[in-house]
């Protein structure tokens, strides 16, 4: 034969599905996933029963754990030891296991998750509760199998007297399953199943009056009902699990958080850690110390809080950013019928009592036979005894023990199985006693037999034997539930005020969008002159915020997006540093800029309004509170046309006038109650219906009659007109000229476009910055008082060719 014909061609895909289906099947049905029926992996089953088989049990003293290992891998789980040991640590740890299977002396670990010793220095036995999962494993309750090599028998599943699956929970991954199934109160799991036996139709909602939830054997508070129900019924849902937490009053008026349980599975020494860091790391401010003083009485952590500090705002901070308090997913996946199935918890319970109907039938099957048996011989050895001399004579006629069973059985109608127990009776019981005791066993048994038949027959009867087996261990094993359960998830408020010490600060963005946050000691200690702060070179400050750190700022952008920027997450620089630049502590697009900073204390602040006005003459209002946000990312503000852009953001108590100022020289006056508050994201109404070519530059808030508009243009040009001369009209319109613009070859322009507007009613100076980067500085003073519509006066004497760019009022002055 060649080569080539000792090979046959094989596609990878089928190879590759082939094996890893069968590698997958083999991880969910023999390692990872739980049965249903008796809640235990293969390879906890396969430790309990080598302890049970080798006599290591709690009436007997404890065993080094490497012999059970050994006995586990040498019989039954052909796997590395760690894996067998580990099981087995785990069944013996009582803050994973509601009631632990195994018990164990010596060091087997801790909450703080140190490791156990090593197995050839522990010892442990099964515990009590444990022989209630193997009870009547001997009596053909259940199925065996052989094992990997074909040398012994081992079981495909345990007695399980009780419901471990829910009242010990498990977790485990496998090949696209992973299950998750918590601890449950071993009474409340009795009773549940108890009820379902007694009603079979019953609901769940019934069901829950005896199961409330889980039951941690580490406590705690669990909070969520509506994610207990969702589980119970889908088998998935989600819960809260929160620490037994107290504040205690100490002498000259401290305070400490002091911690007694923790949630489940949360490891002690990580919990502290992360408290600790917390506090080195002073992301909040008022913890002195934080200690665990678990010991002996039990489990303690200590959290000691600075004098004034607010105790009850850093445990509500605790709680949000540690594992104080942690969400539990329920995934309740096992194997039911050799597949992986979700279950609900009704499903559960229903599971088990079938088991524990196959369990029960076939222990009676069992122990029927064997009284059927003793029944048989003893009929015989009672017939024989009242035909005792003719047995006798029988007997010593006989040529040898073989001759003696024949005549038995030919001449008095004797069976092999009755000839041979006569053939062994020993001579003492020939006496009258005995044979009274005998007629009385077989009585009893007789009795049994007809019991036994009778619960065969009566699946009422059979019910009412888990029954009561079910309650005998509720009542010897039963807990008080460590467990509370609050069916409202409460939801966690930190106030800034414990994240944050509360300071006034000053805030700047730059024209080039350079940001900084400086306290007040370093503004002064630097001159205390607010023209005086750090640029680049090239650069100026555009915006200036006296503000707190518990504020907020809301920082819009040219295309209708919006920022939440905390103060007190602005990097602090000294006051002459130039700060950082804000695409740092924001992400703002390369091809956005930002025209409104708004700083906020207070979102739900009635009758307060953001109104957006847009170079086309869209205005829009919306409420304040309808831009309050948890995302750090960007947020749309404002719906903005393709060919529009926001020039203006403004907060508005909702009781002045709005006047537009439009680059062409037009001006229009209106009401803002006029524009109806909308939605965050549309896109507003019409203010001023525009020239082709003509957009709007200026917004401002105006009140009464009182004052003047100044307005500038491009060439520095500028006057003040009195706000009398702008009437109110209705939004929308063409609006009034408000500056008139110089035409004619002979004629000096006095500029071609309006570069902002401002609303006077006190002097203030004013910074022009041009295009060639030079600034002016002067005041709103110099601007003569003209018509509304008239040609203005030079302010500002730039080069040639030069032009105003950008106007702000002068820090200084604001």
């Amino acid at each position: 034969m060649s080569l080539s014909e000792q090979f046959l061609p094989a596609f990878l895909e089928e190879v590759v599905g082939d094996r890893f289906g069968r590698y997958s099947k083999y991880i969910i049905q023999d390692r990872a996933i739980p049965d249903v029926r008796d809640g235990l992996k293969p390879v906890q089953r396969r430790i309990l029963y080598a302890m049970y088989e080798s006599g290591n049990t709690p009436d007997k003293g404890y065993r080094k754990s490497a012999k059970t290992v050994g006995d586990v891998m040498g019989n039954y789980h052909p796997h590395g030891d760690t894996s067998i040991y580990d099981g087995m640590v785990r069944m013996a740890q009582p803050w994973k296991m509601g009631h632990e299977l195994v018990q164990g002396h010596g060091n087997w670990g801790s909450i703080d998750d140190d490791p156990p010793a090593a197995m050839r220095y522990t010892e442990a036995r099964l515990s009590s509760i444990a022989m209630e999962m193997l009870r009547d494993i001997d009596k053909r309750t259940v199925q065996f199998k052989d094992n990997f090599d074909n040398t012994a028998k081992e079981p495909v599943v345990l007695p399980a007297r009780y419901p471990n699956l829910l009242v010990n929970g498990v977790s485990g991954i496998s090949a696209g399953f992973a299950t998750e199934i918590p601890p449950h109160n071993l009474r409340e799991v009795i009773d549940a199943c108890v009820a379902v036996m007694q009603k079979p139709e019953i609901d769940l909602e019934e069901i829950m009056t005896f199961i409330k939830g889980p039951d941690f054997p580490t406590g705690g508070l669990i909070m969520g009902e509506e994610g207990i129900k969702e589980a119970y019924r889908t088998g998935k849902g989600r819960i809260y699990v929160r620490s037994k937490a107290d504040i205690e009053f100490l002498r000259g008026g401290k305070q400490q958080i002091v911690v007694t349980e923790i949630p489940y599975q949360v490891v002690k020494s990580r919990l502290v850690t992360q408290m600790e860091n917390i506090r080195l790391e002073k992301k909040i401010e008022g913890i002195a110390e934080v200690r665990d003083e678990s010991g002996r009485e039990g489990l303690r952590i200590v959290v000691e809080i600075k004098k004034e500090a607010d105790a009850q705002g850093i445990l509500a901070y605790l709680l949000k950013k540690t594992d104080l308090q942690v969400t539990y997913n329920f995934n309740m996946v096992s194997i039911v019928n050799k597949a992986p199935q979700q279950l609900g918890l009704k499903s559960m319970l229903e599971a088990y009592i079938e088991h524990q109907r196959e369990v029960v039938t076939n222990r009676t099957r069992y122990e029927l036979e064997k009284a059927e048996d003793r029944a048989h011989v003893l009929e015989g050895l009672v017939k024989a005894l009242n035909i005792l001399d003719e047995v006798i004579a029988a007997i010593k006629a006989s040529k040898n023990r073989q001759d003696a069973q024949n005549n038995l059985q030919w001449m008095f109608g004797f069976t092999e199985r009755q000839a041979d127990s006569i053939l062994t009776l020993q001579l003492y019981r020939l006496t009258n006693l005995e044979i009274t005791t005998l007629q009385k066993e077989l009585d009893e048994l007789l009795k049994r037999i007809d019991t036994y038949r009778s619960i065969l027959e009566s699946d009422k009867k059979l019910i009412g034997i888990i029954r009561k087996e079910l309650l005998e261990i509720r009542d010897k094993y039963g807990i008080d539930r460590r467990c509370s359960i609050q069916g409202e998830v409460e939801e966690l408020k930190v106030n800034l005020e414990v994240m944050v010490s509360s300071e006034d600060v000053l805030v700047t963005l730059s024209n080039e969008g350079y940001i900084k946050r400086t306290s007040m000691l370093s503004f002064t200690r630097s001159g205390g002159e607010r023209g005086g702060s750090g640029v680049k070179e090239g650069d100026y400050i555009s915006r200036i915020l006296e503000i707190n750190t518990l504020d907020n700022l809301l920082i819009f952008t040219q295309k209708g997006q919006y920022f939440l920027l905390p103060v007190h997450q602005i990097p602090e620089f000294k006051w002459k540093d130039p700060g950082t630049a804000i695409v740092n502590v924001i992400h703002l697009s390369k091809e956005d800029v930002i025209v409104g900073v708004v700083p906020v204390n207070n979102f739900e602040e009635p009758d307060r309004s953001l109104v957006f006005v847009t170079k086309k003459g869209q205005v829009k209002r919306t409420e304040l509170k309808e831009y309050m946000t948890n995302r750090s990312s960007a947020v749309a503000a404002c719906k903005v046309g393709s060919d529009d852009e926001i020039i203006s953001v403004t907060l508005s108590d909702n009781t002045k006038d709005i006047l537009l100022v439009s680059k062409d020289g037009m001006s229009i006056r209106f009401r803002e109650s006029d524009v109806n508050a909308m939605g965050r994201v549309s896109g507003g109404v019409k203010g001023i219906q525009l020239r082709d070519g003509d957009e709007v530059v200026s917004a401002l808030w105006v009140e009464e009659d009182e004052g003047e508009i100044l307005t500038i243009t491009d060439l520095g040009y500028g006057k003040r007109s009195l706000l009398a001369d702008y009437q109110p009209q209705s939004r929308g319109g063409k609006g009034l000229a408000n500056f008139e613009f110089k035409e004619g070859k002979r004629v000096k322009p006095n500029g071609n476009r309006i570069a902002g507007a401002f609303y006077c009613r006190e002097p203030f100076t004013i910074t022009a910055v041009t295009r060639d980067g030079l600034s002016y500085s002067f005041s709103s003073e110099q601007a003569p008082i003209t018509e509304r519509k008239s040609t203005g006066k030079l302010l500002v004497h730039l080069e040639k060719k030069d032009e105003i760019t950008s106007l702000l009022v002068h820090p200084e002055s604001s």
